[in-house]
């Protein structure tokens, strides 16, 4: 039967894009709650700042009507309107996998997708989270403890945040999550490359956090849409440091009551643009200027 109500996405190509195609790229990003996203704004300043032409579109699958079974329609859609790739957000980062026809190495073993280069006919999947995480916990949490370290989250991005924490030398890193096997299944996953003894999973986020350094949020909690703490106040103790990956609010509820506890924190922030300038260069073959991005996104309007 003839689909009803078709994909529909409507693009505006980029000024001068007749005139200057090897110059002129037109991205996405494709998530579900894209709305307050970003992404556009960072992306399309930054080429500006570069002298290239791009416009970036949000496919949201709330208003496209869609869920994540709808990716490889908007892929090839995406393709067909001459996209030079797309980033991809919850809940698709893994869903999109089995869409594609390469992946890179971090991908692989993340298992887990947030950025997709359209080459030749080939789609190619990248995963900037990971070091787009691993770059803002360097930059903002120089110098902490990562003996014993806590995870909440398991999906898409706790998948690359896990990874960047085993890189960044976490001694041990317990996984924990709202459905207890996909917890189960990351941990399974990331023993394929690193020793098994520096990963487990845990039901009590309570019992574990007492005997942890840090905290690393990655879960979609303290969004506005979804809002609370991801774990119980009275677990939080000033021997914590506490990482988070939400950006909208920047402050979450779990940052302004660890930093009432007295521990160090890391918003979302230094993630989503790290993550982005990465991608940027995918899309372009041209190197973002970090610091740059960093000053444009905080004079961003977060409401």
């Amino acid at each position: 039967m003839k689909d009803e109500n078709p994909i529909q996405l409507h693009c505006h190509p980029p000024e001068h894009a007749v005139s200057d195609q090897r110059r002129a790229y037109l991205v996405g990003l494709v998530g579900r709650d894209i709305q307050r996203s970003k992404s556009p704004v960072i992306h399309e300043q930054e080429a500006r700042e570069l002298g290239l032409h791009m416009v970036y579109q949000l496919l949201d699958l709330n208003v496209l009507q869609r869920d994540v079974d709808a990716l490889g329609e908007i892929l090839y859609s995406a393709e067909l309107l001459g996209f030079a790739g797309l980033n991809v957000t919850h809940p698709a980062k893994q869903a999109v996998i089995p869409l594609l026809q390469e992946l890179s190495e971090e991908a692989r073993v993340i298992g887990a997708v947030n950025t997709v280069k359209f080459i030749d006919g080939i789609r190619r999947g990248y995963n900037t989270d990971a070091s787009g995480f691993a770059d803002s916990f360097r930059r903002g949490l120089r110098g902490a403890a990562m003996e014993r370290v806590v995870q909440i989250g398991a999906g898409g991005a706790g998948a690359a945040t896990a990874y960047a924490m085993l890189k960044l030398g976490a001694s041990h890193l317990t996984i924990i999550d709202a459905l207890p096997t996909r917890a189960a299944n990351l941990v399974q996953n990331l023993s394929k490359f690193f020793d098994p003894a520096r990963l487990s999973t845990s039901d009590d986020a309570a019992a574990s956090l007492r005997l942890a350094q840090g905290l690393v949020h990655a879960t979609p909690t303290g969004m506005r849409e979804h809002p609370g703490l991801p774990v119980p106040a009275a677990a939080l103790h000033a021997g914590l440091w506490v990482a988070e990956i939400v950006y909208f609010p920047l402050e979450t509820e779990l940052l302004r009551v660890a930093k009432a506890q007295g521990c160090r924190t890391l918003d979302g922030g230094g993630m989503a643009v790290f993550q982005a300038a990465s991608a940027f260069e995918i899309f372009t073959g041209q190197e973002a200027d970090r610091e740059r991005m960093m000053r444009h996104f905080r004079r961003i309007p977060s409401d």
